[in-house]
């Protein structure tokens, strides 16, 4: 559920609060930063490459450079901004009562093979080995490692709770990185952990970490959304994603449209009812379905709708093959088969397996007649077909008039599939719709997975020995720059919050020729750095439509431009956000920002 918070509340208090802690993000210290003695090498072309408008813009503007494949280096301007972010997430992480540490990248694969992730956690996990042939894995995430600090320096109850956090790089070998800083090899990741002597206490963080979420988000100006979701390899329960909302998004959120409940699509139960036909049941009959693999196929060729078919899909689930029943307009959410078996691995199962287990193809599957020693497990909506149609398991070959329990036995009929728009809200409120998001963060009620997995015990106050309850919190520092940057920008270039842009101003000198113009930019660099805003100031001997192009597309708050009115001692604002643009006289400048940064 979202009703914990929602975006866009803030109380007067924490806004000032919020304003205090922004300004001294941005001023902890002057810094001098001519635009002629940096490295911003902006683009004009849109690279090829990249997809999203964050790519291009973080790579035309001069933030970020590809090295490898999902692999980036930040430059200064992109290197600024992330500073920022984790400062935000500092202070929060900091007010929720977590201390700040920090744990290598390089872990140990004993520790893995002590939590048995080694062994699940599938090709992401970066694996090498030191000259001494003994096996490591670069640290994609960090339960193994605290828990193996925690367990080792503490012994007693009266030591919890304790919250530890850290930012740090992590390495994860993505198939296919995209999306830039979305989805890479290596980023910046945020990652939290706390220890319990009970659930009481465990629920009491998580709750103070979920409100120090929101209020990070909040605060990087961020259209946001916490979403009930699947915890995954990192195992527990009682999860929640925190969502960029954003059309690019690889996430998809279902959402009511008359509540506030919100859910990953994978995790959104599904709690249609389905009538049964009143209908008398016909006799089973084989028939010819000559180049007919899919259900749309099939029913295309047999004339039936595509909701009397039952769509057949065999899975691996640990070490056992199963077969999953969905109906013929429905899809088989594989998160709820793993969640329905408490299985570590669960796998849609290949062709050539399919062949080996059940002697045919993948467009021929069906759960009439199957081997003896395969499972059928069957959702909800297939229990009510009556009369359907499914493979006979055999190439070229379907069953008509095909009855559950009659025809075939299940094992049991529980929610196995995506819900869909339209569906009723699982909390009884409106129907069910669909947006995209941007994982940027996630929060998880560990239990005590890890704990009694890899031996992390307490005494309580009666002196027995207990597993220590675990929650964890991540995010994506690197993922969320990027979330920003797709969430503020224009055709002309960013749009970035003041509380995070690089810089607060771009002193734009038009023509360094010019003795008065040059003067005047340089009296306004060293007056406004004595005020303690940070200024970028472009001294380069460029012509003014460049100068001009590179501050739109750089995005900071403010332009301030010194050109032919200098010798008026003129000068001209433009405010990135609003295009708002005036002339004042360079001697109130330092007023006038004051004034256009409060409405900022």
């Amino acid at each position: 559920m979202i009703d914990r918070l929602l975006p866009d509340e803030e109380t007067p208090c924490r806004k000032q609060r919020y304003l205090k802690q922004d300004r001294s993000i941005r001023n902890d210290g002057v810094l001098k930063m001519r635009q002629s003695q940096t490295l911003i090498p902006t683009m004009r072309e849109i690279p090829a490459d990249a997809e999203t408008k964050s790519h291009q813009l973080l790579l035309r503007a001069g933030f970020i450079r590809q090295t490898a494949s999902g692999i980036y280096t930040f430059l200064p301007l992109g290197k600024r901004v992330l500073k920022k972010v984790e400062e935000i997430v500092r202070q929060e992480m900091d007010a929720a009562g977590a201390v700040e540490m920090l744990m290598p990248s390089l872990q140990q694969a004993e520790l893995w093979q002590e939590s048995g992730r080694w062994y699940t956690y599938g090709p992401e996990l970066m694996r090498l080995k030191d000259r001494h042939d003994r096996e490591f894995a670069l640290g994609p995430t960090h339960e193994e490692v605290v828990t193996s600090i925690v367990r080792d320096e503490i012994k007693s109850y009266k030591r919890f709770p304790l919250i530890v956090y850290q930012i740090q790089t992590k390495f994860r070998d993505e198939k296919r990185p995209r999306f830039g800083l979305l989805r890479g090899r290596e980023f910046i990741m945020k990652d939290a952990y706390s220890f319990h002597s009970n659930t009481q206490s465990l629920d009491e963080v998580y709750d103070r970490i979920f409100q120090a979420y929101s209020n990070i988000f909040r605060r990087l100006g961020l259209n946001f959304r916490a979403v009930i979701a699947d915890s995954g390899a990192m195992g527990g329960k009682d999860t929640h994603e925190f969502m960029v909302l954003s059309e690019i998004g690889e996430d998809t959120i279902a959402y009511s449209d008359s509540s506030d409940y919100a859910a990953n699509i994978e995790m959104a139960p599904v709690v249609s009812t389905y009538e049964k036909p009143d209908e008398p049941l016909k006799e089973r009959q084989k028939v010819s379905t000559p180049n007919a693999k899919t259900i749309e196929e099939v029913s295309k060729l047999l004339k039936v709708e595509e909701t009397r078919c039952i769509k057949t899909l065999l899975f691996k689930v640990d070490d056992k093959y199963v077969l999953v029943l969905v109906r013929g307009d429905h899809e088989v959410n594989d998160v709820k088969v793993k969640n329905y078996f408490q299985a570590s691995v669960v796998e849609l199962a290949s062709p050539e397996e399919v062949k080996s287990v059940l002697g045919c193809p993948i467009g021929s599957l069906g759960p009439v007649e199957v081997k003896e020693g395969i499972q059928v497990i069957a959702d909800h909506a297939v229990q009510a077909i009556v009369n359907g149609v499914c493979g006979a398991n055999e190439d070229g070959w379907h069953f008509v008039n095909v009855n559950p329990e009659r025809d075939f036995q299940v094992t049991a009929y529980t929610d196995l599939r995506f819900i869909q728009e339209g569906d009723p809200s699982p909390d009884g409120k409106g129907t069910i719709r669909f947006a995209k998001g941007i994982e940027v963060g996630h929060v998880f009620k560990l239990g005590t997975r890890y704990s009694e997995a890899m031996g992390a015990y307490y005494l309580d106050e009666n002196g027995k020995s207990q597993p220590m309850i675990m929650g964890c919190y991540g995010i994506g520092v690197s993922r969320t720059v990027s979330a920003v940057a797709e969430q503020f920008n224009d055709e002309k270039g960013f749009i970035w919050p003041k509380q995070i842009a690089p810089f607060d101003v771009h002193l734009i000198a038009v023509n360094t020729k010019d003795e008065v113009q040059r003067e005047l930019a340089e009296q306004l660099y060293q007056s406004l750095q004595k005020e303690r805003y940070e200024v970028l100031f472009d001294d380069r001997p460029e012509r003014a439509g460049v100068k001009f192009a590179d501050a739109d597309l750089i995005g900071l708050p403010v332009r301030v431009t010194v050109g032919k009115k200098a010798s008026e001692g003129i000068v001209e604002v433009k405010v990135r956000k609003t295009q708002e643009t005036f002339e004042v006289p360079a001697s109130d400048i330092v007023s006038q920002l004051a004034s256009i940064f409060e409405r900022l």
